[in-house]
């Protein structure tokens, strides 16, 4: 049955199909009966090198043949495998038998078929699939995406150094920055969760139902097994695996990794939902302008509009992938006993929070790309809020011993719209030294935002 994109249940395959297409054969149903073909391959050619008088190592014609099974897994492949599903019931063995059927004019690889899924329980399979499918999706779409609203908010940050900005503490204005520096801010505390996402080891076991090798060692009592498995697991692809080797577990792989997986990207993402607020708030306040789009239109009734939509969509879409994520990172390192069924069905929906979450960085660099810096609006801000001075005024007061400092500049400012006179009033009278007086009075909002610039520069 073939189903429009119009009748998706989930938004990820209907109306933001496009924008997911190079996750979709990572993470999908098929991208995994993809890494479980893998798995299940390395295992063999692996096993062929092992040295056994009863499977001699295959001909280098053979070894080309399975690899190329991975290599050139097709939707047609995946579609032979769900109808293998329906007579089994049971999706791993459905793999096993569709590669054994692919060895049917192969004589060598024929012989040898009772060794695919050797000594394995469905398990070693599943888990190492996991841990290639959430490679794929971590190596080729989250990070890059990350990596280009990183750039792209460095280059901000960069070209907006030194372009003053009133602070808002509390939503009250505040002592000023650059808006280079607080985008900075970002860049940097996003490069890290970024980092820890990229640090997170991909581990994977094959060690039998319950860990302990026990197949294994009744077919082979004196080979080294868990040797054996640390090779297949951590030997690069396409001969291996590529992944951190996992010397515990019960009959699943504990899941530790990715709880602190998922949780490093619901780190990077709710620094983005702190950021997509910001930047809403600084559109609304006329910091920014929006580029206009032809044709757009902001609203149904009302003309002038020009929403800062794709900040709301990334905030909206990072919050669904945070709920995803942090539910999987709950739940999947909780098993009964040496195994239960629970985190199978939970583990199906690793590509729906991912999803969501490169959605969003997708609506987020549009949305970038489309602002503008208003830099008369930030003057105008600035102009009209001259009590930020009662700050650099009164501490300047304290460094020469002028007593009550803090009280006198807050029976001038608080509460009331103060101006430039009243504060070069209050500084003509101080007794400090002239030349301090001269630095006050040369002070504006717009000039006292400290090492904003260099500390932008710098991010």
């Amino acid at each position: 049955m073939t189903f429009s994109t119009i009748a998706a249940l989930s938004p990820l395959d209907g109306r933001y199909a496009g924008k997911l297409a190079n996750l979709r054969p990572l993470m999908s149903e098929q991208g995994y009966m993809h890494r479980r073909v893998q798995v299940e391959i390395a295992w063999f050619i692996s096993l062929s090198d092992a040295g056994f008088a009863e499977f001699k190592p295959l001909s280098p014609g053979a070894r080309t043949y399975l690899l190329g099974l991975v290599k050139n897994f097709s939707e047609a492949d995946a579609a032979a495998i769900k109808d293998i599903e329906k007579t089994t019931n049971h999706d791993v063995k459905a793999v096993e038998y569709w590669i054994k059927s692919r060895f049917e004019a192969r004589p060598e690889l024929r012989t040898a078929s009772e060794f695919v899924h050797f000594a394995c329980t469905s398990e070693d399979i599943n888990n190492t699939s996991h841990a290639l499918q959430l490679k794929g999706g971590r190596d080729a779409v989250i990070l890059p995406a990350l990596d280009a609203v990183i750039t792209k908010l460095r280059d901000m940050a960069h070209a907006y150094a030194a372009v003053p900005m009133l602070s808002r503490t509390h939503g009250q204005t505040a002592s000023p920055t650059t808006v280079g520096k607080e985008i900075a801010n970002v860049v940097v505390r996003l490069a890290a969760a970024r980092e820890r996402i990229a640090r997170v080891p991909l581990m994977a076991k094959m060690n039998g139902a319950v860990g302990n090798y026990n197949a294994h060692l009744s077919a082979w009592p004196d080979f080294d097994w868990e040797a054996f498995s640390r090779k297949v697991i951590e030997t690069p692809e396409p001969l291996g695996l590529g992944l951190t080797f996992q010397p515990y577990s019960i009959q699943i792989e504990p899941h530790d990794y990715m709880a602190e997986l998922f949780d490093a990207v619901a780190r990077a993402n709710t620094i983005l939902i702190d950021f997509s607020r910001d930047v809403w708030g600084y559109v609304s306040l006329g910091y920014f302008k929006q580029r206009l789009k032809a044709g757009e239109i902001g609203s149904s009734t009302m003309p002038h509009k020009v929403n800062p939509i794709d900040f709301e969509n990334a905030e909206g879409n990072l919050g669904l992938a945070n709920a995803l994520l942090r539910h999987l990172s709950e739940k999947l390192p909780i098993s009964r006993w040496q195994r239960d069924l629970t985190d199978s069905t939970v583990l199906r929906n690793m590509g729906v929070a991912l999803g969501y979450a490169a959605l969003a960085y997708q609506s987020l660099m549009i949305g970038l790309n489309k602002l503008e810096l208003n830099e008369e609006a930030l003057a105008d801000d600035l102009d009209a809020a001259w009590e930020v001075l009662a700050e650099p005024i009164q501490t300047v007061m304290r460094r020469f011993g002028v007593q009550g400092a803090y009280e006198k500049l807050k029976e001038v400012t608080r509460g009331k719209t103060v101006c430039a006179e009243d504060l070069h009033g209050l500084i003509r009278s101080l007794e400090i030294p002239q030349a301090e007086k001269d630095r006050l009075l040369a002070m504006t909002p717009s000039s006292y935002t400290g090492k904003a610039a260099e500390l932008a520069k710098r991010a």
